[in-house]
């Protein structure tokens, strides 16, 4: 039986030139069972006629805010929907979902759905690699927003790039998929650490590394939006914690060791995203260390605990995902790591390769789980990439089952 069979899809179109591909998803959706209830904005009238959409669909086309067989239309829709689609997605209705705008029944009915919302972009390719759409992509991400696409090919215009929409056929197994996943982990509890660590020197100084926490906080934001209970644990970082985490702030190596142990019983799994500092210094000075006339000062250094190695020697039948950032040798060390510290999924990145690694907003990794299967992921936003790790989590829990 398909997963969308009585479904509620409301399926948002456009003004772009992509927008009869929508009358191909609504096709394809029908076919799987859904109710599919289409929303055009005016522009989309555009392009393809109301009429067309309420001949395919099994309910009646939405263009006005108000009607007065549902009253506030916006409303009576968001409160029946399962997952609000909006294939094709222009930039400009990307850029007011991402600022709050609510100015027409589509805009309006996102700001009122609480539910997942899969957002298909399709433009020219030079509005889409434009920093400000970027931008507006990048903070809809944040805040849970599911994206499909787009694709390199031909475009609208006869030139090549980024921004064609996804095919129909990909954009209905996405919604699938994302139905499934939708509180796929409700009643887990999960503990996340992020962020770097510091380990002090003197009072103004100390030795860390470049972790920006933004990995360990977009498994975050995934983790609660498909249901999980999400302890965050994180070292000092620029970023805000996200919604509805139970969160401690850390500095040192020794104080994520001793939150992480303390808390450990209660969870069904960790994700140990943090980069936590191997060693720290065996003397810390009270006030300041003043310059001297010599050339060179001896730091020594002692080794931290591991922590993720001391909790995978009791683990039991918790779930546990290791990080490792390499230079060289990726797959040998991660390997090595995952066997050494009994994971059952280890997340590896060379961080020598462009838009991998500390401070980007993307992430290019290669997932190894405890059988040795293991998945190469392209270039993707660390939003993405918190995804397709939830999805691994989610495989082997079905195995432990």
């Amino acid at each position: 039986m398909s997963s969308l069979k009585n479904k509620n899809i409301l399926l948002g179109i456009t003004g772009s030139i992509a927008a009869y591909k929508a009358g191909q998803i609504l096709r394809l959706l029908g076919k799987k069972e859904a109710k599919v209830y289409p929303i055009m904005t005016e522009a989309a009238t555009h392009f393809v006629h109301p009429l067309t959409f309420k001949a395919l669909a099994s309910e009646e086309v939405t263009y006005k805010l108000f009607k007065e067989e549902r009253g506030a239309e916006h409303i009576s829709l968001a409160r029946l929907a399962d997952l609000l689609l909006i294939a094709p997605t222009t930039a400009n209705i990307i850029g007011k979902i991402a600022h709050g705008i609510a100015d027409d029944i589509l805009t309006t009915t996102v700001l009122a759905v609480d539910c997942p919302v899969v957002i298909a972009p399709a433009m020219n390719h030079y509005m889409y690699k434009n920093p400000l759409v970027q931008e507006n992509i990048k903070r809809l991400r944040k805040f849970g927003f599911k994206f499909i696409g787009p694709e390199e090919g031909k475009l609208a215009s006869g030139e090549m790039g980024p921004g064609r929409i996804s095919e129909p056929f990909k954009i209905v197994e996405y919604v699938e998929k994302v139905i499934k996943s939708k509180n796929d982990f409700k009643g887990k509890t999960f503990l996340i650490t992020a962020g770097p660590t510091r380990e002090r020197l003197d009072r103004v100084r100390f030795i860390s590394n470049y972790s920006s926490g933004k990995m360990g906080y977009a498994l975050a934001e995934e983790g609660i939006a498909r249901g999980a209970k999400i302890i965050l644990v994180s070292g000092p970082s620029s970023l805000d914690p996200p919604s509805n985490v139970e969160f401690y702030s850390i500095e040192s190596a020794e104080e994520m060791r001793r939150e992480v142990k303390c808390r450990f019983a209660e969870m069904d799994g960790v994700l140990m995203a943090a980069a936590v500092s191997d060693y720290r210094p065996l003397y810390t000075e009270e006030g300041k260390i003043k310059k001297i006339s010599q050339e060179k000062i001896n730091l020594k250094l002692i080794r931290n605990q591991d922590i993720l190695k001391e909790i995978g020697n009791k683990k039991g039948d918790k779930i546990l995902v290791g990080f490792c950032a390499e230079v060289e040798n990726l797959e040998d060390e991660a390997r090595i790591k995952l066997k050494e510290k009994n994971l059952d999924l280890i997340v590896a990145n060379n961080i020598t390769l462009e838009g991998a690694g500390f401070g980007v907003d993307t992430n290019i990794v290669t997932l190894i789980d405890k059988k040795g299967n293991i998945e190469y992921l392209s270039k993707m936003s660390k939003r993405e990439v918190a995804e397709k790790i939830w999805d691994k989590i989610k495989e082997l829990m079905n195995v432990q089952s």
